[in-house]
């Protein structure tokens, strides 16, 4: 049976791709915390909720979708925060993701607090 983390973090983790997957943004910001990190290589690194809502916002304005993790790797790292790791793919573009670090919240959702990936193609 999955600890709270890791049922926390896989419900987390489907709601960010289904929000992408459906053209919003704001869906997809809401599952970071405030003043999360988020390092999107090549395009640069986004300081809190705003910052990354904005990346999404242009990316999915420039007609990125359909957004699938490829093999996608969870561990926990204690009883409050997991680590994701997945190749991934969209209709124009794939990647890598090295490091989803989620913790778990006092109402127990999971919020990204660091997201680091690539685009390769």
């Amino acid at each position: 049976m999955d600890s709270a983390i890791e049922t926390a973090t896989r419900l987390a983790s489907r709601q960010w791709q289904a929000a992408f997957n459906a053209g919003d943004a704001a869906g997809c910001a809401s599952c970071y915390e405030e003043t999360a990190v988020m390092v999107a290589e090549p395009f640069g690194t986004y300081t809190g909720r705003a910052e990354i809502q904005a990346f999404w916002e242009k990316l999915i304005a420039d007609g990125f979708k359909d957004v699938n993790y490829v093999d996608p790797k969870l561990e926990v790292l204690d009883d409050r925060s997991a680590c994701l790791s997945s190749g991934w793919t969209m209709n124009n573009a794939r990647g890598v993701i090295t490091k989803e670090l989620w913790v778990l919240q006092e109402d127990g959702r999971a919020l990204l607090r660091e997201d680091h990936f690539a685009a390769t193609a």
